[in-house]
């Protein structure tokens, strides 16, 4: 059973009131999965119709168990979902780009599984305050949570007696902006005792394969501070949070293990409708199972990255994400392995 029990919370005084809400009780004992995927664009319909076939209805159907079978599931919403509305970007100009989702396609998340999606992104504003409304008003319809906006800093999902607290930041002045440290502290600190698991998303970072590597310090493209995600995520952790997931390079990054927490820099596209033959299909799932016991979270750090593609197909994109196998799970394991540090991966 889900029940979203703070949807926005964006001012400290009504953090303080929402707080009164939530009962001091402890977690139910046992594992918790939680299922973590990237970018997820369900193909567009602007400026041009680029839809996947039969309306969608097998997008998810190589990965959506991963998902299904997991307590909590979340990822990135790269795009808004809506009918109609005006684009706020010059698309005929280089490096512009937008993405609009069609409203019938909302079940198909929740189909899939999905309890939180990131609206902290680059494409929330893509058709306005009308297309942010409209996304934020289908979703509300569908149970699924989500947060990164001036007016929803974080949000608290409770299923099967456990509360799932998650914030978001992006690089947008429409999004909480992970380059506001103070904002950071605040939201992160305010977050921490609402909940039993506590997870941060971002969305950040140089787009492109050419920026797998996550580099030190801040990260600038296309004359965006695109921020200092390493500082950002470490601070997080230290802050509080169990588990930092990223999105918004295109490209999977490094993993980190950071003060016994785990950081996943970049999940990459993941259901990409916005280009129909990337250079980049690699992608995966990553999953992390917490263990309550008498209350207390223990010191679990068992991991799961699971290679993926982002389309079914080799010679171009069908919007399917496929879990991969033999020698192409090697090679994109590989990859994402040669930058992480701080862990032992084990399957």
């Amino acid at each position: 059973m889900r029940r979203i029990l703070l949807l926005c919370i964006f001012v400290l005084t009504a953090a303080a009131s929402a707080a009164q809400t939530v009962q001091a009780t402890l977690p139910a004992d046992g594992p918790r999965t939680i299922a973590l995927c990237g970018d997820i664009m369900m193909g567009t319909t602007y400026p041009t119709v680029r839809l996947p076939e039969k309306d969608g209805a097998d997008i998810f159907a190589d990965v959506k168990q991963l998902f299904l079978d997991a307590d909590f599931s979340a990822g990135n919403l790269e795009g808004v979902i809506c009918e109609g509305g005006s684009c706020t970007k010059n698309t005929g100009k280089a490096n512009n780009y937008a993405f609009r989702m069609p409203e019938s396609y909302v079940h198909l998340l929740t189909d899939a599984g999905f309890d939180y999606l990131n609206l902290a992104n680059n494409h929330t504003n893509d058709f306005g305050s009308y297309g942010l409304e409209r996304t934020r008003e289908v979703l509300e319809r569908e149970g699924i949570a989500y947060s990164g906006l001036p007016d929803c800093e974080s949000v608290v999902v409770e299923k099967d007696g456990v509360r799932y607290g998650v914030c978001s930041f992006g690089h947008n002045s429409y999004t909480l902006k992970h380059t506001d440290t103070a904002s950071v502290t605040r939201i992160v600190t305010a977050l921490r005792p609402k909940c039993d698991i506590l997870i941060v998303t971002f969305h950040g970072g140089a787009e492109g394969s050419k920026y797998s590597h996550l580099p030190d310090g801040p990260e600038t493209y296309l004359g965006e501070n695109r921020g200092n995600l390493r500082a950002f995520a470490h601070h997080c952790i230290d802050l509080g949070a169990d588990l930092v997931f990223g999105h918004g390079p295109h490209v999977t990054r490094a993993v980190e293990c950071y003060n016994d927490r785990l950081i996943a820099y970049s999940l990459g596209n993941f259901c990409f409708g916005g280009n129909t033959d990337p250079d980049d299909k690699d992608t995966m799932i990553f999953q992390q199972t917490f263990t309550f016991v008498n209350g207390e979270l223990q010191p679990d750090d068992y991991i799961k990255i699971i290679p993926a593609s982002v389309s079914g197909v080799s010679y171009c994109n069908n919007y399917q994400p496929v879990v991969l196998e033999g020698s192409e799970k090697e090679r994109v394991m590989r990859k994402i392995m040669r930058f992480s540090s701080g862990f032992e991966y084990r399957e």
